[in-house]
């Protein structure tokens, strides 16, 4: 079974259980609205060791940050400030002394970064690894979430950054070159909590989310969602490494999303004010729901596909 095909499971399975004011699958969190004109979102995500990052390769600092860092991602993606997270580790026998501290240590320092506290978790042992839980709680105001499911024809697709720089690092984890400089990206994400805020408030964007597995994985949720399709421009696809890892490699954690294309003068030049580095835009919402890959205009024939869980 795939990861969309367990996930389309469990939602049947779950379907007919009220959910109590809370949103259903299908984002990168779930809100509860408070009543006041806004809402609560939360979202959690496992690190299994020798699945998500192997111990031997990643400081414990590293570990810690990254394992808040990719809590926080989800959160900006749906505009929300984050606020609180909870913390649970299953602990190996054989972690030295200190590198708990070291790893939490790694956690607060993002923590304090983003004024974000740890308010609870849990702990255990484990006979099978180093596991590691975040449950990250954001607040934002109704009016600024952004879905997955709110992609129109017509709409312009841009990324918060460039990308593959992470996956291309993890090649060289994996090769045995682990002081690289995309090495270090790999294990040092930085979540753009403040953009993902930013973009919230701006009206003109309508869908968005995370890059975590890819864009030919992470899109297909926009679309799938919306029920539209996509074209993609290969040559705008910012990265300084090979087009198939940009794509394909995942863990980038920079923003993705579709806005009106007649706001795209306004929103570029406003960000970049913001953020002294733009956005790219990299291809534009379609009807239908076909996801084509252009170079110099004429569709490709491309089997890219983003992370595999299974």
């Amino acid at each position: 079974m795939t990861e969309f095909g367990l996930i389309d499971t469990i939602r049947r399975m779950f379907a007919a259980i009220p959910r109590n004011g809370f949103d259903g699958i299908g984002d990168d969190c779930t809100a509860l609205p408070l009543g006041d004109g806004s809402s609560l979102v939360f979202t959690t995500d496992l690190l299994a060791e020798n699945i998500h990052f192997l111990r031997s390769a990643t400081s414990p600092r590293e570990l810690g940050g990254k394992a808040l860092a990719v809590n926080l991602s989800d959160v900006a993606a749906m505009g929300a400030r984050p606020v609180a997270t909870l913390l649970s580790l299953a602990i190996p026998r054989d972690l030295p002394d200190g590198w708990i501290e070291a790893f939490m240590e790694g956690y607060r320092t993002l923590s304090e970064q983003h004024a974000v506290g740890l308010v609870g978790g849990d702990t255990t042992a484990s006979d099978s690894g180093l596991v590691i839980n975040v449950t990250a709680i954001g607040r934002v105001a109704d009016r600024c979430i952004k879905r997955r499911s709110d992609a129109l024809p017509g709409d312009l697709i841009a990324v918060g950054g460039p990308l593959g720089e992470s996956g291309a690092g993890l090649q060289d984890i994996l090769a045995g070159r682990c002081d690289t400089p995309l090495a270090r990206i790999h294990r040092n994400p930085q979540p753009q909590v403040e953009e993902g805020i930013w973009l919230g408030r701006r009206p003109e964007v309508h869908a968005m989310m995370d890059i975590s597995d890819g864009i030919a994985s992470d899109l297909r949720h926009i679309l799938d969602r919306s029920g539209v399709g996509a074209q993609i421009d290969i040559e705008s696809i910012p990265t300084s490494v090979a087009v198939e890892t940009a794509v394909s490699g995942g863990e980038d954690y920079k923003l993705l999303f579709t806005f009106a294309a007649e706001a795209a003068d306004t929103l570029a030049r406003d960000y970049a004010t913001r953020f002294d580095e733009g956005f790219h835009v990299i291809g534009r919402i379609t009807p239908g729901d076909r996801l084509e890959w252009l170079l110099d205009g004429v569709p490709r024939q491309v089997d890219w596909q983003g992370f595999r869980h299974y």
